[in-house]
């Protein structure tokens, strides 16, 4: 096996530790025939496994509830709820009287169970899929004397790698961050949510890592680079100490960047920019608090919808929009309303889509879905009170979305003036703009909202035609193709016509040479992961904003590729810098 994994970076930082090998899969099962006299001790046997997952999970929601509150924890719900079902029993229980061992009767009815889900028109039971396989797994292992224990039970201090294939919504509310160093997966891109919500818990992390699983034993020493996209397997002494003191720099270079992001962001010109944190759960916003950051550009809110059973009551929701408002402490929180779809909704009544990315979701979801809607915009109002809150609307391309989404957040405020409950009115509205429609036609929109964000991650996949979480096209998603700069540029001039802020809240405003070509387009804020705050605002002291217009400008009229312009900017930093 060669020593070195190449994958793609996801969260920069090193870290040396042991593999811990996560092969969450389904085990074989070989048919068991019993006589009819041990019937009865098979079931006897059945229910005792189911009893001991049913253990488990209790314990795992109790720790998810501890480390993450109640509304993350309610994951493990689902599949306590499916443990008890009567009518799944009943069909293990059939099979066992069938003169079926306990093991294959459950293995039987488990995956009937999933091809039935899996093909239901209703999103909630098609979404169950991922539960059932939890469930299937955790129980065989039981029955088949497999290993019995957390999925990512690594003990504390560990700090072990993670190497899985993917992370599912279960697995990821059971990492331990005092145990996890580092997070390495077979799946997944540079956007795919496993490296967002690394980048969010400041975990190095490397994904697209192909066959690692297969060959890797677990507990082998190795060393993950999130920066280079690399996992060194068994590394020589030599290799082990150079990371080491690689890792060492890069954390007092860390602690010396806190240090100096409190300071303001603004060019060798004087040129202010505004740099704000992208917050993904309420337990990450004490950390972006300190990071230096302006405020929140983007609080994602599907948190509260992915893998849950029901959907979350007005008073859930404000209780997490509150807490991150309180954390800032009157900077600005900027809260996307739900970007969810038909394919995660966690309830039913809607069809299959064979392309969600391209169908109804996000904001087309939620117009029409008022109750749903409103009761987000309800709680939303109710946080405003506690801060600067502001609510930004995912996936508009008309302004007719805009108007039919004031009007709900009209009913909102006046719902809750008639029930007496405090809120805040003229709550500012804006939206993202992620696709070359809005891009195109966005001076339609600007009499209509009150700022502007570009979601560069959508922006890039919708102008390119790739697939931002197909690690197959990875090397094709290439944020500096001048489709998407031309179109960038288009947006900023707009708002600065208009004399409305324009932002760029996807992962290309985490990259220092992307904030370089951001900030050359006329882009003046920024949001980013909260471990980019601080080298972020470093670069942006560290040159003027005439030295990154002039490098975009002679890119974009030099009709290169991607990959041309990206050079020529480097170059055009490195000068910036005054770097050789």
């Amino acid at each position: 096996m060669d020593s070195v994994l190449r994958g793609i970076p996801a969260s920069a930082g090193i870290v040396v530790g042991p593999v811990h090998l996560l092969r969450w899969e389904v085990p074989e099962v070989r048919q068991r025939l019993i006589h009819d006299d041990q019937i009865d001790a098979e079931i006897a046997r059945l229910h005792a496994a189911i009893d001991r997952a049913r253990d488990r999970l209790t314990t795992l929601r109790t720790r998810a509830e501890a480390q993450a509150g109640a509304e993350e924890a309610a994951i493990f719900d689902v599949q306590l709820t499916m443990l008890t079902d009567g009518e799944l029993l009943t069909a293990i229980e059939a099979l066992i009287r069938q003169n079926l061992g306990a093991e294959k009767a459950f293995d039987i009815v488990l995956l009937e169970w999933q091809q039935h889900f899996a093909r239901h028109a209703t999103p909630m039971l098609r979404e169950r899929v991922g539960d059932l396989t939890d469930v299937h797994i955790r129980v065989l292992s039981i029955l088949l004397n497999l290993p019995d224990h957390d999925p990512v039970d690594v003990p504390k201090g560990s700090n072990a790698i993670l190497v899985t294939h993917d992370l599912t919504p279960s697995l990821t509310l059971q990492l331990d961050r005092e145990a996890i160093g580092a997070i390495a997966t077979e799946a997944g891109t540079a956007t795919a949510h496993v490296a967002i919500l690394a980048r969010s818990l400041g975990l190095p992390a490397v994904v697209g890592l192909r066959a690692a699983v297969r060959t890797l034993r677990g507990g082998e020493l190795a060393i993950l680079d999130g920066t280079e996209g690399t996992l060194t397997v068994s590394p020589t002494e030599a290799e082990v100490a150079d990371a080491r003191l690689r890792a060492e720099a890069n954390q007092a270079r860390d602690e010396e960047l806190l240090e100096a992001a409190q300071a303001p962001s603004v060019t060798l010109d004087k040129v202010s920019m505004v740099v704000r944190a992208n917050v993904d759960i309420p337990e990450e916003a004490e950390l972006a608090a300190v990071s230096g950051a302006d405020g929140v550009g983007l609080m994602r809110t599907e948190f509260l919808v992915v893998g849950r059973a029901n959907m979350p009551d007005e008073d859930e929701q404000y209780r997490s929009y509150k807490r991150v408002v309180e954390a800032f402490k009157g900077r600005p929180v900027i809260i996307r309303t739900f970007d969810i779809g038909g394919d995660k909704l966690p309830v039913g009544g809607y069809p299959h889509e064979a392309n969600p990315f391209l169908g109804w979701r996000a904001i087309r979801m939620c117009l029409d879905e008022p109750a749903l809607f409103k009761t987000q915009l309800r709680a939303l109002l109710r946080a405003a009170v506690h801060g600067d809150i502001r609510i930004m609307l995912p996936l508009v391309v008309t302004v007719d979305e805009v108007r039919e989404a004031r009007t709900l957040l009209d009913e909102a405020e006046q719902e809750l003036a008639e029930r007496r409950v405090p809120f805040k009115r003229d709550v500012p509205l804006g939206v993202m703009v992620e696709t070359p429609a809005a891009a195109i036609a966005v001076d339609t929109l600007v009499r209509d909202v009150d700022f502007l964000s570009i979601g560069s991650n959508d922006l890039v996949q919708y102008t390119l035609a790739v697939d931002r979480g197909n690690v197959n096209l990875a090397p094709r998603f290439t944020p500096l193709h001048p489709a998407v700069l031309r179109l960038i540029r288009e947006v900023a001039a707009t708002g600065a016509k208009s004399d409305l802020p324009v932002a760029v809240c996807g992962e290309m405003a985490s990259q220092p040479l992307m904030v370089f070509a951001l900030i050359g387009l006329g882009v003046r804020q920024l949001s980013v992961s909260p471990r980019a705050v601080p080298i972020v605002k470093r670069l942006i002291r560290s040159i003027t904003a005439q030295a990154a217009q002039e490098a975009v400008s002679l890119a974009l009229a030099s009709s290169g590729t991607a990959r041309e312009i990206e050079l020529l900017l480097r170059r055009r930093l490195r000068v910036a810098l005054g770097e050789p």
